[in-house]
Parts: structure tokens; C-alpha cells; sequence
């Protein structure tokens, strides 16, 4: 930097340099000099560039003399920097720098020549403004402005700790009439509705709110020349009266005072409110004459949202005219009755939160329905529904993220996984089967099954020749197998009582897990005992299945049932049957274990098959081992077709053949029973022998009482005869 006085003698300078430089090198002394000043001789010194001494002298000799900065950003000097920018004066120097909102042509940010140019920085396309995501940002000379979009309002919030403007969309102005819908009285409302829109003002929120409950409630009580509309104009109205509804008293509840608000309209229109400056902990619940919703606080208001956290829950009781006819599309269920609607039987209320994504909430919200006094009949079902808008914006009821938890005579309760507005529905189902043929062929085959069950469970506990481990594995898979036939004879239609009916198909989950449990044993006891095919005895395969089979096939089936009766008790028991319920894949604690069950039983046969193969081929001549290995290999092959053979039919009741498997499953799961007493009674020679010793022991037993019974007739005769000879 330059010294103002050494300036004007820019030679005398240079040669003063020149002197000192040469006094240091021949040893000169060098004067003492204060802070920001050198020497030039011996005597003399000179301040560095950018100072200047107190008596303006350039060269001095003085020790009491003091170096001071020169500010060339102020008088006399000014140094220019250009347009727009800044000088700034640092010790010893100084430097020119843009102002804020302008940047150099050149890049970089300090400067020291005026032929550097700042020009203006477009923060709004560079990214580098703070306007909220609510606004548009706009680009000024030298800075930017936010600006509210068309028909949007200014909510000024804090963001971030700092004052920026937030926007946010202006009560009613995106509620317009549906499109296609021709109706004075829904133009008269609109035009109300406009109105309201004009006369808005923040701190009269709630008279607003309470003027446009009464227009609702009015327009659903006399709806005029709307219930002459198609019933399928009638659904894009009462779609556009919900939607439209829900996000006006969204924004106009924000502009509320803390805590609740109950509001009610002449003709039952009820509105519930809870508005909280801060978000709040734990559970929240809005209470009114007929509907209760519980939440939690959490799924309110999401972190990045501002203004109040607001809970809303509207009842609209006219709804259901709007509504009349609408279709129910089911998430799970299938049967239902075509051509009936279903039966609204509560009011229709509409949840809202200052949170609008509620597509798939992190916890779910529970409803508590009032209605009149309902008894479900045999084939009807109680559903907790959503009025779903679909892309057409007309709507029809869903059931998708909605499931019933409990119902009694006058009240529902749903628990649901997003907002929208619900309802409670009573649905229909169909009387009759689809195949009446398959409903015959069902009932024959079990009750045959039942005898044939029935007698080989006394076979395998009397006939004392075959009794055996695989005996036991045989007749614990007919026990388990009567009861569930008989049970699902007998009782699986019975819905009119909903915890007997849970208890039957509760059940009736044990029952035949239990029975796929056996088989599975069988399975593996069959394995076991080809493996084992060279051992003179099978004391080992019987120890091991003696101890354990027992515990596997009642226990396992036990704890299942257990575990699916403590997490979703309210799944047992279908409308249409006492089964399992579909929703949420519930009936996978029975598909699932079945499934995997054939799949090792599959495994454990073509083990079986191979080992048997290999071993028929080593054979000697040995007849009796070979009449046994036949055996094992025709067991192996019914052990296929009884166990494994009928659910395999099950899954492939799909596509062209579906109607032919079906009526192949049926026949063959019908009948399995009578495959069970074939195979391993009628078919056995020992039990044969068995039948045939019973049955000669019965004829002589009967001999013998016709011949006492002669006898005794003879003794008894004989004093009638000696009477009548005297």
C-alpha cells in the first residue's frame, strides 16, 4: 500500500532504499524505528506502506514518532471499488467486495481493482433464497421477495428462527361445484358458499364455521331437486360435499383459539374440534352423540408442518341419501349377494387432521359407531367401511385398511390405518353355494368318512395283532380327523352367536392342524422305517417316535392356535362360515403350516421311494423281507394319495380345469376317511384275520344263546306237559 508523503518523492525513495540497503550491508547502524515503520539510515526512519506518522512528516528521526493506518475507504482518498460493491479498510491495506444479493462477473469475492463488475445474483434460480415451500420466490435487483400463490393467504410464522412469509391456501377457494352436475340447490349452496368466502376474517373463524355447518346441514335435510340426479351423480356430489368439507374446516380451524370445540347444526350435523398450539403427547379423543375417535397425537401434525395441530371428526346424517345404491368393493371377501346393496346403518362422519397425508398412518385410529339396534343374520356381516373417491371422483364404499374390532346391538367399533369418511355397513350374502353338487358330494363323503374313521379307530385299539407305533400314529390321525368331520358337519354354519362361533372355528384350527400334524409323523415314521428296512428289529425308530409324537402332534397344532387366538382373537369366526377370517392374511396360520407340511411329506416320499427302489434291487430271495418291502412301497404311495394328493388338488383349482378340480378335491378330501380304513384295515391281512376271528366268535356266541334259549324253553315246557297229562 502507499504512504501518502513517500508517494510525491517516489525517487528520493527509492534512493533512500538504496542507502539503507547498502548501510546494512557495509555494517551501518540502523535507527531505532517504531511499530510499522523501517528504517532508511542510521538516523532516520520511514512508515510502511499504508501508514503514515503523526507529524505527516515522511522521514523522521524522532523516537517518540507513531506509525497509523491510512483508511482509503474514507476521506480524502475514497478509493472506488464500483457499483455495487464495498470498500473495507483493514490494517495496512483495504479490499473492495459485492454487496449482498450481487456476485463478481469473474468469480471470487474480494477485489482490489474497480474494473471488476458485480452484477445481480438470482437467488430464486440458484436455490439461494429462505421462501417456504408454500410461496413463490421472485427475483429483485439485488435480493428476492416471497410471494403467495393466486387465492392463497399469508400465515406468518416463525420458520427456522426466522420471520419468512407462509402461505397457505385460502379457505373455500378450492372448493368448487363437480363437473357435469346440473342442480339449483348445489348451485344455491355454492353461491352461499362464496359468500362466506368474501366475508372471511380470521378472528371470526368460528361463526364461519358455524355458518357453513348450517349450509351443509341444510342442503342434506332438503336437498330439492339433488335426489331427482342419477344415483351415480347423486356419489359425485355427496364425494365433492365430503372432500370439499373436510379441507375447508382444515384451514378454518387453524385460525382457532386453543382447546375444544363442539359445534351442532339443527338437522344433526355435529362437529368436534381439538386445536393445539404445540403438538401434543399421548392419545387424543373427540366425543360425540354418534361417533367416538380415538388417536394418537403423533400422526396429528407432521415436524416440518406449522401453525396449530388440529384434530377434526364431522358427523353428516343426510349423507346416507346421497349415498343410496353405492357399490362396496371388499378387500378379502367374496360371495356377496349381486345385484343388493349394501345397508348403511350409522351416520356418516368424516375424520380430518392439519396433517393431510394420511394415506398410511404410523398408528392406526379407532372408531366407536353408534347405530340402531342390528342383529347380523346368518348371512349378513357387519363391515366398517371408507367412502373411497377414486380417480372418477364419484366414489363407492371400501374396506381396504379398515377392519371391524367388535360389534354389538347399538354399537361398532373399526380400527383403520388412514382418514377418510366412514361408515358402518350390514352386507348380504349369498344363500345358497355355488355348486349345490359340491355341498351333496361334501356331506356324503364325511359322513362315510365318519363311519370308516369310526371303525378304524376300534380296529387299531382292539385288534391287539397289529398294535404297534404306526398303529398309534394311525389312530391318533382318525381321532383327530372324526372330530374335525364331524364338527365341520355340525357346526360350521352356526354364525348366529359370534363367540360360538369363534369357539367352532377356533376349533376347528386345532382339529385339522392337529391332523396335518399326524400325517406329518406319518410321514417321517414311514422314512424312519424304510431307512431302517435292514435292521431285524425297529426298536429305535419306535423309541424315538413313542417319545416324541405325542408332544409334536398335539402340542405344536396347540401352541399355533395359541398364538393366533392371543393376537387377533377377533378373526375367528367368518359371517358366512366359522372359519378363519381372510383379512390381513390371517388365514395363513392355517395355510401356511399345511403348506409346509405337504411340502415335507413330499420330501420324506420320494426319500422313501428311492431308498425302497435301491433296496428292491439288492434283494435276495428272501420272500418275506420282499413282501415287506412292497408293502412299505404300496404304503408309501397311499401315504401319498390320502395325505398329500387332495390339498395338492386345492391349489390347482385355478384356470380351465378349476371346475373339474374342484370336484376332484372334494371327492377326494370327502372320502379320506374310507381311503384310511381301505389301506390299513380291509387291506391288511392280519386284520382280516382279525374281522374274521370277531365274526366267528359272534356267530357261535349267537349259536350259543339260540341254544340256551331252546333249552330253557324245553325246561320250561316240560312242567306244562306233566300238568296236562294229569
Amino acid at each position: 500500500m502507499r504512504s501518502r508523503y513517500c508517494a510525491f518523492y517516489p525517487r528520493l525513495w527509492v534512493l533512500l532504499i538504496s542507502w539503507g540497503t547498502i548501510a546494512r550491508r557495509s555494517g551501518t547502524p540502523c535507527a531505532r524505528c517504531p511499530r510499522n515503520a523501517h528504517c532508511l539510515n542510521a538516523t532516520s526512519c520511514c512508515c510502511d506502506p499504508g501508514f503514515t506518522s503523526l507529524s505527516g512528516k515522511a522521514i523522521f528521526s524522532s523516537l517518540l514518532e507513531v506509525c497509523t493506518d491510512i483508511n482509503e475507504c474514507g476521506p480524502p482518498l475514497y478509493v472506488s471499488c464500483g457499483n455495487f460493491a464495498d470498500c473495507h479498510n483493514v490494517e495496512g491495506s483495504y479490499y473492495c467486495e459485492c454487496i449482498s444479493g450481487y456476485q463478481l462477473v469473474l468469480g471470487g469475492t474480494k477485489f482490489k481493482n474497480e474494473t471488476n463488475t458485480c452484477q445481480d445474483v438470482d437467488e430464486c434460480s440458484s436455490g439461494q433464497h429462505q421462501c417456504h415451500n408454500s410461496t413463490r420466490c421472485r427475483n429483485v435487483r439485488g435480493s428476492y421477495r416471497c410471494y403467495c400463490h393466486h387465492d392463497w393467504v399469508t400465515r406468518s410464522s416463525p420458520l427456522n428462527g426466522l420471520n419468512t412469509t407462509v402461505c397457505e391456501e385460502a379457505p373455500f377457494s378450492s372448493w368448487t361445484p363437480p363437473s357435469g352436475v346440473k342442480s339449483q340447490s348445489l348451485t344455491h349452496f355454492f353461491d352461499k358458499l362464496q359468500q362466506l368466502f368474501q366475508d372471511f376474517k380470521p378472528a371470526l373463524a368460528e361463526n364461519t364455521i358455524q355458518n357453513l355447518m348450517q349450509e351443509v346441514d341444510e342442503l342434506l335435510e332438503t336437498p330439492g331437486d339433488l335426489e331427482t340426479l342419477p344415483h351415480s351423480e347423486q356419489h359425485c356430489v355427496a364425494t365433492n360435499l365430503l372432500s370439499g368439507l373436510e379441507d375447508v374446516l382444515r384451514g378454518l380451524s387453524k385460525d382457532l383459539s386453543n382447546g375444544p370445540l363442539t359445534l351442532h347444526a339443527p338437522a344433526g350435523t355435529e362437529l368436534s374440534l381439538m386445536v393445539q398450539e404445540e403438538q401434543g403427547v399421548g392419545a387424543v379423543t373427540l366425543g360425540q352423540s354418534q361417533a367416538k375417535m380415538q388417536l394418537d397425537w403423533n400422526v396429528v401434525q407432521k415436524s416440518s408442518d406449522l401453525g396449530p395441530s388440529v384434530v377434526g371428526l364431522i358427523s353428516t346424517p343426510g349423507m346416507g341419501k346421497l349415498l343410496a345404491e353405492a357399490s362396496l368393493v371388499l378387500e378379502t371377501h367374496k360371495g356377496l349377494l349381486q345385484g343388493v346393496s349394501p345397508i348403511l346403518v350409522s351416520d356418516v362422519n368424516s375424520a380430518f387432521l392439519s396433517n393431510k397425508d394420511t394415506e398410511d398412518l404410523s398408528s392406526p385410529v379407532t372408531f366407536i359407531f353408534s347405530h340402531h339396534p342390528m342383529i347380523p343374520g346368518p348371512r349378513e356381516e357387519v363391515l366398517c367401511v371408507f367412502w373411497d373417491r377414486g380417480q372418477d371422483g364419484c366414489g363407492r364404499w371400501a374396506t381396504k385398511g379398515c377392519r371391524m374390532v367388535d360389534t354389538r346391538n347399538t354399537s361398532t367399533t373399526c380400527l383403520c390405518t388412514h382418514l377418510s369418511s366412514f361408515a358402518v355397513l350390514m352386507a348380504r350374502y349369498e344363500v345358497q353355494e355355488e355348486d349345490p353338487t359340491l355341498d351333496v358330494i361334501t356331506h356324503i363323503g364325511l359322513s362315510l368318512s365318519l363311519l370308516c374313521l369310526f371303525l378304524a379307530a376300534l380296529t387299531f385299539l382292539l385288534c391287539k395283532a397289529i398294535q404297534n407305533t404306526s398303529t398309534s400314529l394311525h389312530l391318533q390321525l382318525c381321532i383327530c380327523l372324526f372330530l374335525a368331520h364331524l364338527l365341520f358337519l355340525t357346526a360350521i354354519d352356526r354364525t348366529e352367536i359370534k363367540v360360538l362361533c369363534a369357539i367352532i372355528a377356533g376349533a376347528l384350527h386345532y382339529l385339522y392342524l392337529a391332523s396335518f400334524t399326524w400325517m406329518l409323523l406319518e410321514g417321517l415314521h414311514l422314512f424312519l422305517t424304510a431307512r431302517n428296512l435292514m435292521v431285524v428289529n425297529y426298536s429305535s425308530v419306535s423309541r424315538f417316535m413313542k417319545k416324541f409324537m405325542f408332544p409334536v402332534g398335539y402340542g405344536v397344532p396347540a401352541v399355533i392356535v395359541a398364538i393366533s387366538a392371543v393376537s387377533r382373537p377377533q378373526l375367528y369366526g367368518a359371517s358366512a362360515r366359522c372359519w378363519l377370517h381372510a383379512q390381513q392374511g390371517f388365514v395363513w396360520t392355517f395355510l401356511g403350516p399345511v403348506c409346509i407340511i405337504i411340502s415335507i411329506n413330499w420330501a420324506f416320499f420320494l426319500m422313501t421311494i428311492w431308498i425302497l427302489k435301491n433296496k428292491l434291487s439288492s434283494l435276495n430271495s428272501d420272500v418275506s423281507t420282499l413282501q415287506n418291502t412292497r408293502m412299505l412301497t404300496f404304503k408309501a404311495m397311499a401315504q401319498l394319495f390320502i395325505l398329500g394328493c387332495t390339498w395338492c388338488l386345492g391349489v390347482l383349482q385355478v384356470g380351465p380345469a378349476a371346475r373339474a378340480m374342484a370336484y376332484l378335491f372334494t371327492i377326494i378330501n370327502s372320502l379320506q376317511g374310507v381311503f384310511i380304513f381301505l389301506v390299513y384295515c380291509l387291506l391288511n391281512q392280519q386284520v382280516r384275520e382279525q374281522y374274521w376271528r370277531w365274526l366267528k366268535g359272534v356267530r357261535k356266541t349267537k349259536a350259543d344263546s339260540e341254544k340256551y334259549t331252546l333249552s330253557s324253553r324245553a325246561m320250561s315246557d316240560d312242567p306244562k306237559h306233566s300238568l296236562e297229562e294229569l
